[in-house]
């Protein structure tokens, strides 16, 4: 039997199998390509009108060659049909309706035949070859590999991992690491994407999750799951911290990651050019955490504001630089690692400014439950902030302040009342000088105060309201950091660089929950479905007028 292509039955396995082994392929998709090829040949030498199909069988290497057709009463496409009586020929009993096969001899492919083939099995071979890397690389993301730099292309470095390449992007390779081609290196997979060209590999030497593994590499006690680093917090090529916890009260989690002489700590900084690693022992009272986190200063005191997710740190004037560190490095890593803004202030600043909040509330107190110097002094000492916090708060707790009876706490808490309604009418007044719609007074949750920031927004109606989405309506805003001049310069006290501040949402400085924001949202939108429902019944009398009109009309007759 003569061979469809240039090359006898075994020379076609020998490729087959050559091929497959090669590229780490199955072998049965060698020979769907090659067959995809021969079909594409045959029908540029029969006719690409023909249904023509090829098959190789993978033990023999026989080739059978076909044209599958219709059987049909009356022929319209020669090509694909074929009439009863020339049916018959072809494969006795064919009935109406059948779809038979018309055996083909083979061909022999021409120069220009054998390169088109050639491109088909090549292209297949090549979509297989991409999708065996994808499948191979899509679920090692996390995973440490090791591979040799091929090029540097914009910046960027292309690593050979073997079977496939992958990318160091530039933002994700350590500042100032010479990339030289040929040299092995060790990243991390952060994510592996399908595409076009074949699967994108996405390596990192900058991310902390980088760091973590590399010391999971070379501390047993990481890798066996005996300490835990619960933080990790870069700055690539200079500096680094980690949190670290035993579940063994008998080893100490911080000796155990430096190791012998530092032996264990060391292989990892070498790993990274020498970037320096405070190793921090983690723990769940987040004062102490914070505390540890800004070693090597000393801290004096944290004061924690859960609501804005924001730490006040206090310490000694001569621990400022060191607290913050050469251009902010050493709180905003700090920052990282407690998932908290962190600002460092001295003594001194504390001081000053717990003086000035304790007069600012004093006077308030003052002016608002009209009483003298002391008694509102006594009442800012006792903690008590807000007019609201006087108003509402259990009578046995106010009357409890020493010098005070029930008569004077019955007195100051019916005077905050007072005073929470003078404001809340000035409010009121305001709001409707804006424009802003009594129907939103009604909603849950929302103050006057509340709705005065809305209309100066330009929120004046409902449907104004219902169009926002929660967090437009609620989300916090994050100030800008705070800096301060040393005698090295200017010192960052925030994670957080100016670009970077949320804009935040319209009532974002009332500390509202989610919650609630949902709750004043889809208040603000029941409207919307009251009319949907109204809608139908309205449509149904639209017809009496004209009922009316003809009625009319009769009358007039």
């Amino acid at each position: 039997m003569a061979s469809a292509i240039s090359a006898n039955k075994a020379e076609l396995l020998a490729i087959a199998n050559a091929v497959a082994s090669e590229k780490m392929i199955d072998k049965a998709i060698v020979i769907e390509a090659m067959e995809e090829a021969i079909q594409k040949s045959a029908r540029n030498r029969y006719g690409a009108e023909n249904d023509i199909r090829a098959k190789l069988d993978p033990q023999t290497g026989d080739l059978r060659l076909w044209r599958v057709v219709e059987v049909v009463e009356e022929v319209e496409d020669y090509f694909k049909q074929v009439d009863l009586k020339s049916a018959q020929k072809l494969e006795e009993g064919a009935a109406i309706g059948d779809f038979i096969v018309d055996p083909l001899p083979p061909v022999d492919l021409g120069r220009i035949d054998a390169q088109s083939a050639k491109q088909v099995i090549f292209q297949k071979v090549r979509d297989a070859e991409r999708e065996r890397q994808f499948e191979e690389f899509k679920d090692r993301a996390g995973e440490v590999i090791t591979g040799v730099i091929k090029s540097v292309e914009f910046g960027h470095v292309i690593v050979n991992l073997g079977r496939a390449e992958g990318v160091i992007r530039r933002d994700q390779q350590i500042p100032r690491e010479a990339a030289r081609v040929g040299e092995r290196v060790r990243a991390i997979i952060t994510k592996v994407e399908r595409n076009n060209r074949g699967p994108q590999i996405f390596l990192s030497r900058a991310h902390p999750d980088f760091m973590r593994k590399l010391f999971a590499q070379e501390v047993p006690e990481i890798y066996d799951g005996i300490i835990e680093i619960k933080a990790a917090a870069r700055d690539p090529g200079s500096r680094a911290k980690i949190g670290v916890i035993s579940h063994d009260s008998s080893i100490d989690p911080v000796g155990a990651c430096v190791g012998m002489k530092g032996s264990r700590v060391q292989a990892v900084v070498q790993e990274l050019q020498g970037e320096k690693i405070d190793i921090i022992p983690w723990s769940e009272d987040q004062a102490t955490f914070i505390v540890n986190a800004l070693q090597p200063a000393t801290v004096s005191r944290v004061v924690l504001d859960e609501d804005e997710s924001r730490i006040e740190v206090v310490v000694p004037d001569d621990q400022l630089s060191l607290a913050i560190g050469r251009r902010g490095q050493n709180v905003r890593l700090a920052s990282q690692l407690t998932g908290n803004q962190i600002d460092i202030m001295t003594e001194e600043e504390a001081s000053e400014k717990q003086s000035k909040e304790f007069a600012e509330r004093s006077k308030m107190f003052e002016e608002e439950l009209d009483v003298d110097e002391t008694l509102s002094q006594l009442l800012v000492a006792e903690g008590f902030a807000e007019l609201e916090e006087v108003a509402y708060v259990a009578m046995e707790e106010l009357a409890a302040i020493e010098g005070f009876d029930e008569e004077l706490a019955e007195e100051l808490q019916s005077r905050a009342q007072e005073a929470l309604e003078r404001q809340a009418e000035a409010y009121r007044k305001e709001r409707r000088e804006l424009g802003v719609e009594d129907d939103l007074a009604e909603l849950p949750h929302l103050s006057e105060q509340m709705l005065v920031t809305l209309g100066k927004s330009g929120i004046k109606t409902l449907d104004d309201l219902a169009d926002l989405a929660t967090d437009e309506l609620i989300q916090k805003k994050r100030e800008a950091p705070r800096r301060r001049n040393t005698a090295e310069g200017p010192r960052m006290r925030s994670d957080r660089p100016q670009r970077e501040q949320d804009k935040g949402g319209v009532l974002g400085e009332y500390g509202l929950t989610e919650e609630q924001g949902n709750e004043i949202i889809m208040a603000a939108r029941a409207h919307w479905f009251e009319d949907e429902e109204k809608a139908p019944a309205a449509s149904a009398p639209a017809a009496e007028p004209d009922t009316q009109e003809a009625a009319d009309a009769d009358s007039t007759q």
